[in-house]
């Protein structure tokens, strides 16, 4: 079953950390993505631009509006993600919490729905 992780954090600490420990931080989700991948159970993943390049959209009515930011104004914005396949919640849980987004922000995992069933 596929799984989404998604890493939520506060994106003002990204931006006032010292290049060293960027770096840092950089690394430990390389290694992370890495381990992933040795797995076999990486199928995706990206980080995400910051909330101040985002846009939403909105139809009502059939009038499309679109406005710059985010969605809702939250402590902790969306700041990536990765897609997994593993048998069950359980296994996606145990990667989620390996993430280094779990240590510093939380981490969401969603099942994706399974297209190929009839």
């Amino acid at each position: 079953m596929q799984y989404m992780l998604l890493i939520y954090g506060d994106e003002r600490v990204w931006t006032k950390l010292p290049p060293g420990q960027l770096n840092s931080m950089y690394a430990d989700y390389m290694k992370y993505s890495q381990a992933l991948v040795d797995a076999g159970v990486m199928r995706g993943g990206s980080e995400l631009k910051p909330t101040s390049a985002a846009t939403t959209v909105r139809v009502r009515n059939g009038k499309v509006t679109t406005v710059d930011g985010p969605f809702a104004e939250t402590k902790e914005q969306l700041g990536g993600y990765y897609v997994i396949e593993v048998p069950n919640l359980e296994k996606a849980l145990e990667w989620a919490a390996k993430c280094p987004g779990a240590l510093t922000g939380s981490m969401e995992v969603r099942p994706l729905p399974d297209r190929t069933k009839s």
